[in-house]
């Protein structure tokens, strides 16, 4: 029991020495810039062609196409690629077009072999769209300001960005998005800092494909969603070809701009992440340390302190470790909670469910093992309703 307790003091000690340097990133995190609707560029704004794909979003697309149309932007078209749904996606799409003429709607009805879907139907409809700038974005996600538009081109134009990714706030409405969600998008800053990816000299690169903005050329430089067709995160890797073609890649949060609600069960919910974590990560060594990671940093403060408490409450000797086992794991758990709150309201997430993290964990860990198990070769795995083999050799 000795022994134990003393790995378990060293280990907690450490955890909750790290959750603590948390309060000093986010301190440096909150007072970095946020994209608002009151950013006012300097030039003039130019065409933009905005791009969607759908596929089987008739519950999404609607809200999508109106509020982007209700943008107070100049000059804009909007392209939605109706991809094979089997709902009414492409009639809400068509009676919306028949009241605005900058809207057109595009019909995929087949798949090419060797494509994911998105990607063949952001590649149709980027084919078609007229201008120099093209703004990709979800048919999940909606916009909450009539300038969101305008202050992101403004702002890609006077950072000099060839791709920018203006990151979502979530919509969260039910228990599981709000426990569940915030943790995932934490995940991945494991691996993609802001600060990193918009530092030129470093290799992160990250975008989030619910609203990314990328010049005409550029897109072409990087071989277009052709060079990524298989990929299931075609973001990341149209971001990490960006950086190196050496073209400039920025991501910035937003304010106020937009939100996108990615899904709205538990069950939804793991699915979901589990695919982003497999198209994100690349490696299952990568998936593996996010696991252990996660595991270790949210569940081992709480570990620690029921382990701890409770064999010192039923007279377990040394008397001494393990109370201060208990104690520590308890201080680590509130340090944690305290970072998981402003973390949650850095992010725009619901800072009032930070005591539900380790709850969140779970679901998070879950889908990381998920992913561990489609990255496995010949590993086969469906979404939107098609169904994917993992050609990858493990790593």
């Amino acid at each position: 029991m000795t022994a134990l307790a003393i790995t378990l003091i060293v280990l907690t000690a450490v955890v909750l020495g790290i959750w603590a340097s948390r309060h000093v990133m986010i301190a440096k995190e909150g007072g970095g810039f946020v994209l608002t609707e009151q950013y006012r560029g300097d030039g003039e704004l130019p065409p933009v062609s905005v791009v969607v794909a759908a596929k089987d979003e008739q519950e999404n697309i609607g809200r999508c196409a109106t509020t982007m149309l209700e943008q107070d932007y100049g000059e804009l078209e909007m392209i939605v690629v109706n991809d094979r749904s089997t709902d009414g996606t492409a009639s809400i799409v068509q009676r919306i077009a028949e009241k605005d003429r900058r809207l057109r709607l595009i019909n995929v009805g087949h798949l090419p072999a060797g494509w994911c879907g998105k990607n063949h139907a952001m590649q149709t409809g980027i084919a078609a769209a007229r201008s120099e700038w093209i703004c990709m974005i979800d048919a999940d996600c909606h916009q909450t300001s009539r300038r969101s538009l305008t202050a992101a081109v403004a702002y890609a134009q006077d950072s000099g960005a060839d791709l920018l990714s203006v990151l979502p706030n979530l919509e969260m409405k039910g228990f599981w998005e709000s426990a569940v969600q915030p943790v995932c998008a934490g995940v991945m800053m494991i691996w993609f800092n802001p600060a990193k990816v918009n530092d030129p000299a470093r290799p992160q690169a990250y975008a989030n494909g619910a609203f990314m903005l990328m010049r005409r050329p550029a897109y072409e430089a990087v071989g277009g969603h052709a060079a990524v067709r298989d990929k299931l995160n075609e973001d990341m890797h149209l971001a990490a070809r960006t950086k190196q073609q050496g073209l400039k890649l920025r991501v910035v949060r937003n304010n106020g701009l937009y939100l996108v609600r990615m899904y709205s069960s538990l069950r939804e919910i793991v699915a979901g992440w589990s695919r982003i974590f497999y198209g994100t990560f690349g490696t299952r060594r990568r998936l593996s340390i996010s696991l252990a990671v996660l595991m270790v940093m949210a569940l081992l403060p709480y570990a620690a302190a029921a382990l701890g408490w409770s064999a010192w409450a039923a007279g377990a000797r040394p008397a001494g470790l393990l109370l201060a086992c208990g104690l520590l794991g308890a201080a680590a758990a509130a340090v944690q909670i305290s970072v998981i709150y402003r973390f949650y309201r850095l992010i725009g997430a619901r800072a009032e469910m930070a005591w539900s993290y380790p709850i969140g964990c779970l679901a998070a860990i879950v889908a990381l093992l998920v992913a561990l198990i489609k990255s496995r070769p010949g590993a086969r795995f469906t979404w939107r309703s098609t169904t994917y083999t993992n050609p990858k050799p493990p790593a």
